[in-house]
Order: C-alpha cells, then structure tokens, then sequence
C-alpha cells in the first residue's frame, strides 16, 4: 500500500499551521512551525497570492494531510459523503472522525494518527472483540474499542495513555485507561471537531 515517506513536518510548514502530525514533538519548542513559521523551499519567504482555487485546494490539501490519507482514499470519502443525506462537508469530517485509526488517536492510544494507523494495520486493537486491522474502518455508536492483552505492554501504548491526562477526549468518545479500551457513546457531529477546518471549500473544489 502506497503511503507517505518523506518528513511529515514540512507539511505542516505548508499549511501554515500545526497538524500534529508528530505526536509530542509538535507541543514541544522543536515544532518545525514554531521554528520556522513559513513554506518550505528556497521562495517560501515570499509572499503567497492564492487564486479561488489555490485557497480551495489548500484546504483540501491540509484536511488531507491532516487525517492522514492519499489523494485517492480522500476523493473516495468525499465522493461517498456526498451521496449521505444532510450536508456533504460536514458528512466528510464525519466519516474521518469515525475512521478507527482516528478514534484510537482520539482516545488516547497513540500520540499521532500515523502510530495509530501503524498499531492498527500490526493488530494491536479489537473492536467489539474481534481482531481489527484495517484503519478505514468506519465505527458506530456503541462500539468498543479494546487493546489486545499480548499488546497491553507496548511501551508506545503505555507512554501515550500516560500523557493523556493533560489531553481531552472528544465528548462522543470516552476513554476507560485501566481496562485499555474506549466506546464510542455517539456519532460525531460539526460541534464536535473543532480543528480550524472550513469543509465548504472543499466541497466547492470538488464541485467544479
């Protein structure tokens, strides 16, 4: 399966903003953006003039990078939001939150969705008490997640859930630490992602 290889910190720096696509490093004072506060490349100082749909773009690039997932499986989950009923933008983030490599981030088990992904393709997780392995799998309310016995010691696990006390989980998830598991309690909805994300440009983009 094809993925991302090169430094995920110049993404970021692409953006314009944090992704927090490396875990701890990125709430640290080595955060790339922190650090260098401009695109990467010898013109990234200069001064970036976007047209309509270099700023539609953008945000899909970034929405992108963000959940971690190729040009392909994105255009896949837009294109299915927007058979959903209700508003296709907000129908997009939904189906990304409800990825399981991104609930296992959400909840606690991994400082960045890249180790979540990576724990879940190497089986570390249960949901509903049967081995999971495919990070694009779509949760529902009431399903639990659960963090296989043999795995329990993995020190990544360990060191992410000990750090979760400074984080928050998201009100539609809830974390139970010492029985390494979290249920889903209901379907995300807008309020819920608060990341700066403005969805209808991306559907713009892909209405063209």
């Amino acid at each position: 399966m094809a993925r991302y290889k090169d430094a995920v910190c110049r993404l970021c720096r692409r953006e314009g903003m944090k992704l927090f696509l490396k875990g701890d490093r990125c709430f640290s004072a080595k955060c790339a953006v922190e650090r260098r506060a401009y695109p990467p490349g010898q013109h990234g100082q200069g001064r970036a003039r976007f047209s309509d749909y270099g700023v539609q773009l953008r945000e899909k690039q970034k929405v992108r990078r963000m959940y971690g997932l190729l040009e392909k499986q994105f255009a896949s989950t837009m294109e299915r939001a927007s058979r959903m009923k209700g508003r296709a933008g907000e129908n997009l983030l939904i189906l990304l939150e409800r990825r399981l490599d991104n609930v296992v981030y959400r909840l606690g088990f991994a400082t960045s969705r890249s180790e979540a992904r990576q724990l879940v393709k190497h089986g570390h997780f249960q949901v509903n008490g049967r081995k999971a392995t495919i990070p694009s799998m779509q949760l529902r309310a009431g399903d639990v997640v659960t963090l296989r016995e043999k795995s329990q010691k993995v020190e990544r696990v360990t060191a992410a859930l000990e750090t979760l006390e400074g984080k928050s989980v998201p009100q539609w998830l809830e974390t139970e630490k010492e029985n390494f598991s979290g249920t889903v309690k209901a379907l995300p909805v807008r309020e819920d992602i608060t990341m700066p994300i403005q969805e209808q440009l991306i559907v713009e983009l892909y209405s063209r």
